[in-house]
């Protein structure tokens, strides 16, 4: 099935079963979102060096707890 012949069906879809197939899209991407943030800030993930420097900075009690607010 090609790209074009699931926008047609979409676009025939009624009303309420798009929405359906928007909500199950949306839940679809936020799942990728989190599994990609997960391997970014594993350790050896590219955002990893990032997180080892916020623990270093909260080991050292160099933060603002957010409770102060």
């Amino acid at each position: 099935m090609t790209v074009d012949a699931i926008k047609d069906a979409i676009a025939h879809l009624p009303e309420q079963e798009r929405k359906l197939l928007a909500d199950w899209f949306e839940e679809m991407e936020e799942q990728t979102w989190d599994r990609q943030m997960e391997q970014d800030f594993a350790p050896g993930g590219r955002g990893a060096h990032l997180s080892e420097k916020i623990d270093r900075q909260i080991d050292a009690g160099n933060f603002t707890s957010l409770d102060a607010r």
